[in-house]
């Protein structure tokens, strides 16, 4: 029998397959605040949909609560945490953050995360680890607007910081190596035009996200999720990635147009609105669409971004299906 990563495989090698690759993710709350937590709500969702990779979907502060940023679950719909305490206040600040042991606190505990969740999937059905990039985790250490407020006026003081986190993530990617993982899901935040100019995101972003990269460069799967609108999408398809995913349904290029685009394989055609408030009909035409619209190949089915957690079971259920027919 094939197997998911035979399927993934095959989609990225652009062969012939027996159905398309699909997959969505989600976050727990509550759940993700231990390791075995998470491992078991990500294994319990698996295991009821038997998608073809796993992305494990932590809280974003799951990087950041070493260097002291709080947050807590107040019932966002998507399933993310508040943050109530901030790290960076001033903008020295950014020059006094540490470079992180992976080895120790939360880094440490995702890690048992992920070799928990290897023992029980073994090597058939690709995992792969959320990695947010350094303005991502800048933001969130910070607050998106003195972000930006530290980047156009501090901007010395915040190369000094998105340095040090560079360093910290270039070395969890390194112990990711013992954990089982496939690969990486890279999260882009602000290469949207409605926050950065392109020469901002060279400026800020690129660089470090290519060191980054880098550091992943002996693993089989990386995806590039390219959040929010009216993304730079064109800026990215030189990155060292074999899967884009973005909001396709709702900003540019469509999933066709960025199949043309990207030498990769493409990963979306469904709309997130649409898997929380439509029916299985409608899930099932939207997928139809996204296979005609690339022919089936280098594509793998899902959403945009995270499926939000009052997604109904029955909707996630119609289009894991739409494959099977």
């Amino acid at each position: 029998m094939i197997t998911h990563r035979d399927r993934i495989e095959a989609c990225l090698n652009a062969e012939i397959l027996d159905r398309p690759p699909v997959a969505l993710w989600r976050h727990f709350p509550v759940d993700d605040q231990t390791p075995s937590g998470l491992a078991s709500s990500v294994l319990m969702f698996q295991r009821t949909f038997d998608f073809d990779l796993v992305k494990v979907t932590p809280a974003s502060s799951y990087c950041l609560k070493d260097w002291g940023v709080k947050d807590e679950w107040r019932g966002n719909p998507e399933g993310t945490r508040d943050y109530t305490q901030r790290v960076i206040q001033h903008p020295d600040d950014w020059e006094r953050l540490p470079v992180l042991d992976p080895k120790r606190g939360h880094l440490a505990a995702e890690l048992e995360c992920l070799r928990i969740l290897s023992q029980e999937l073994g090597q058939t059905t690709p995992m792969i680890q959320t990695i947010f990039n350094p303005l991502s985790q800048a933001k969130n250490l910070a607050g998106g607007e003195q972000l930006l407020v530290h980047m156009r006026r501090f901007p010395q003081q915040l190369h000094a910081g998105l340095k040090t986190i560079t360093e910290s993530t270039q070395r969890f990617i390194q112990a990711l190596q013992d954990s089982g993982v496939a690969g990486i899901f890279y999260a882009v935040q602000h290469a949207q035009y409605g926050l950065l100019s392109e020469a901002e995101y060279f400026a800020f972003g690129r660089a470090y996200d290519l060191q980054i990269l880098e550091a992943a460069s002996s693993m089989w799967l990386k995806m590039l999720h390219l959040h929010g609108s009216e993304v730079m999408f064109n800026l990215f398809l030189d990155y060292p990635v074999n899967i884009i995913n973005w909001h396709d349904r709702e900003t540019y290029p469509s999933l066709g147009a960025g199949l043309s685009l990207f030498k990769g394989a493409v990963c979306g055609g469904v709309l997130r609105e649409t898997l929380v408030y439509g029916a299985p009909d409608q899930i099932r035409s939207e997928a139809l669409e996204a296979i005609q619209a690339t022919g089936g190949q280098r594509v793998i089915l899902g959403t945009g971004c995270v499926t939000p957690i009052i997604a109904p079971l029955g909707n996630i259920l119609a289009l894991r299906q739409s494959v099977e027919s």
